[in-house]
């Protein structure tokens, strides 16, 4: 389904319980709403044009902004209030995804030769 929006378009590539993607149309000097996705990450990869991901860091205070352009992309963690602003006419990517398999070991040494 092709939506518009006031930055350019959104058209659903995919969509399962576990995984969304979105290409997307914008236009230079336009950005979305800041907002978050709680529970699932943000994947953007651009196909052409330049897109800047400012990012308002959970754990400290920091704006992070990342600048990608063709054949890059970057990830957004669930929970950072983010946008993209686009710097030149641009299409990329949006993926959505949750983080089904995460780091189950909690160590509390690091091993090694057993001492009596």
């Amino acid at each position: 389904m092709k939506t518009g929006k006031v930055w350019g378009e959104t058209v659903k590539v995919l969509d399962t319980p576990v995984v969304e993607m979105h290409r997307i149309s914008a236009m230079a000097g336009h950005r979305c709403p800041r907002h978050n996705h709680a529970p699932k990450w943000n994947c953007f990869f651009v196909e052409q044009g330049v897109l800047e991901i400012h990012v308002s860091k959970s754990s400290y205070s920091l704006t992070d902004v990342t600048t990608l352009k063709a054949g890059e992309f970057t990830k957004v963690p669930p929970g950072e209030e983010h946008f993209f602003l686009c710097k030149e006419n641009c299409v990329a990517f949006e993926v959505y995804y949750p983080e089904l398999l995460s780091e189950d070991i909690q160590r509390t040494d690091v091993g090694g030769k057993d001492q009596p």
